[in-house]
């Protein structure tokens, strides 16, 4: 059994150990430059790209790029300054650490990349993000639809490959005005307004109950119109097979509508996580590049004499 109270000794000495420790060290202020290197290159790089993309926009000319356009070109922009930014930082982080260990003056570049990215997160989605936000969709909205450069990776995204929902009409306004229209009779409102209470209990009422309100709605537009009971019931038939029609394609059309969204939204996510992994490599790799190569003396001792 080993002697628990031998000491235990290492081939490496104190100083070698003190030597490891410095060269591995974190330093947080070379981090927080290359944050700051970073956010100030993206802002003027998106500032560019606002500027390049409004003076490719006119107010008066009908020859503008279509908004898809415009927010493809939009995103591929802000995907881009994302990773130059991302690159600069890396490298500055890198570079001030003073670290000579490339994987350390990397990892330098990873850390500023990640708190970059938590600081650009955090104002998206602030109250200072908003304002900015807003600023640039006034903007956009007024010359046609810009898209917003300083929108999330993933919005942005899916807004340029997602198309726009569909309105949906409610399918009982197109029959409660060709009730209202019809004319014959007296006619009064009253009457025209019992008749489209009627056909809506019939259409959105207790199934339970629909002959009974398919007989009384029969006979308010008998009343309403002047016209036979019969005809009256052709009439009700007909808008509860145009209303069974309305509401099927309506659920139709919601289907391709939130299909297309989930599309959108997976393309969208898919993108940003790409874009984001390309900013942290390209991150990572500049910070080693940006290892200081240390200029080594030689002690007196190790001099060798002729």
């Amino acid at each position: 059994m080993a002697d628990l109270s031998d000491t235990h000794r290492s081939p490496v000495t104190p100083a070698e150990d003190l030597r490891t420790i410095a060269l591995h060290h974190i330093s947080w202020g070379a981090i927080f430059a290359g944050v700051f290197i970073a956010l100030i290159l993206q802002l003027i790089l998106n500032l560019l790209g606002l500027g390049l993309g409004l003076t490719s926009i006119s107010a008066t000319e009908g020859t503008n790029p279509s908004a898809s356009t415009v927010g493809i070109g939009a995103g591929l922009w802000w995907v881009i300054s994302g990773i130059i930014a991302a690159a600069a930082g890396g490298y500055t982080a890198g570079r001030l650490s003073g670290k000579p260990v490339e994987s350390t003056a990397g990892y330098h570049g990873l850390i500023s990349w990640a708190v970059t990215t938590f600081v650009v997160i955090y104002l998206l989605t602030s109250a200072l993000g908003g304002l900015v936000g807003g600023a640039f969709n006034t903007v956009s909205s007024t010359l046609g639809g810009a898209a917003n450069l300083v929108g999330g990776a993933t919005q942005t995204a899916a807004q340029a490959a997602g198309p726009s929902l569909p309105s949906l009409p409610n399918p009982f306004s197109d029959i409660e005005g060709k009730v209202r229209s019809a004319s014959g009779g007296q006619d009064p409102a009253a009457l025209k307004d019992q008749a489209v209470s009627a056909i809506k209990d019939v259409l959105t009422g207790d199934p339970t109950q629909q002959q009974a309100a398919k007989e009384k709605a029969a006979d308010a537009i008998a009343k309403a119109q002047g016209i036979s009971p019969d005809q009256a019931k052709q009439q009700v038939q007909q808008y509860q097979d145009q209303y069974t029609k309305a509401v099927a394609d309506a659920k139709e059309k919601g289907k391709q509508a939130a299909e297309a969204t989930r599309k959108a939204a997976a393309q969208g996510a898919l993108y940003a996580a790409l874009a984001l992994l390309i900013g942290a490599a390209a991150a990572f790799f500049s910070g080693r590049a940006g290892a200081v190569n240390p200029t080594l003396t030689s002690t007196p001792g190790a001099i060798r004499r002729s």
